[in-house]
């Protein structure tokens, strides 16, 4: 900022209302037993380096790498991914996401799935994190066909906890709509303010400072497969397993975004061979 002081008025201008408009189109395909990536547009910083193989042929893995590492007020970023029939891919990110101060204006993430017939998606991304003052919109539209499989988790940070900092101000947004052959199976919005009764409230986050959301869309869950995944049990927090008729909702309250994606992993494991009929490998940028 220092060099802007002595930039002309107007250049300085400009320069501070820059945002980064980013968007990452992918496509993946299957070619007889090889799901691969087919398709790749971005502009703006939000890419896929290169998509990998760790367990054999039938499923895809890459990670969406968005190089700056934060996002500032005013940023959006916009992921579509088409996953064609019989393909099976799963994205994840390199480390967690990184929400800035929000100087006046919102930052958004914008998602947007469409899932063929007989393929399969995993959005397994890292958690976000909220800097104090950020306030931020997430917005999510998926489209499954009707045999499609979808396995997605978010997991949400307010503050920098390894900085002891609270969320103070700001805000947070959610709106996620999951279609199946066009009729709406879920929907679910929030809108919560740093300085909302609701971070406080034993019926709300009752003081916690990290949550999060496991969803999988594959049909009805197997009884032992859903009772292994309530037995899982963690110390300082709340955790709660329901099983719709369409959708399975797995949720995380406490204050470690380590245990919430460790407690995911857990549940992961065990839902996996159900849905997929293979074990969960993971992603080998989690190693890292």
């Amino acid at each position: 900022m220092d060099d802007l002081k002595h930039t002309p008025p107007s250049l300085a201008q400009t320069i501070a209302t820059k945002h980064w408009q980013a968007r990452l189109e992918l496509g993946f395909a299957k070619r007889e037993a090889r799901s691969y990536l087919a398709h790749r547009l971005y502009k703006g910083p939000l890419v896929v380096q290169k998509s990998l193989h760790p367990e054999g042929e039938a499923v895809c893995h890459a990670v969406i790498v968005h190089p700056p590492g934060g996002v500032a007020g005013g940023d959006a970023l916009h992921l579509q991914v088409h996953v064609g029939e019989g393909a099976n891919a799963l994205l994840t990110t390199p480390g967690a996401g990184k929400w800035y101060k929000a100087n006046g204006t919102m930052a958004t993430q914008t998602l947007h799935f469409q899932l063929a017939s007989g393929s399969g998606l995993e959005w397994l991304p890292q958690e976000n994190i909220l800097f104090d003052a950020a306030e931020v919109g997430f917005h999510a539209e998926i489209d499954l066909a009707g045999d499609a499989t979808l396995a997605a988790w978010d997991i949400v940070c307010l503050g920098r906890q390894a900085q002891q900092e609270r969320w103070q101000t700001g805000a947070y947004q959610l709106n996620q709509r999951i279609r199946r052959a066009g009729r709406l199976i879920w929907n679910e919005r929030a809108c919560m303010h740093a300085n909302d009764f609701l971070k406080s409230s034993p019926v709300g986050l009752a003081g916690s400072v990290v949550f999060g959301t496991f969803l999988v869309c594959a049909g009805a869950v197997p009884a032992e497969v859903l009772q292994a995944c309530r037995e899982i049990t963690l110390p300082d927090a709340n955790t709660g397993v329901t099983a719709l008729p369409e959708v399975l909702c797995i949720r995380y309250v406490g204050q470690a975004s380590q245990q919430a994606r460790q407690y995911f992993e857990q549940c992961w494991q065990l839902l996996r061979p159900w849905y997929y009929q293979k074990d969960a490998v993971r992603p080998r940028i989690w190693n890292t």
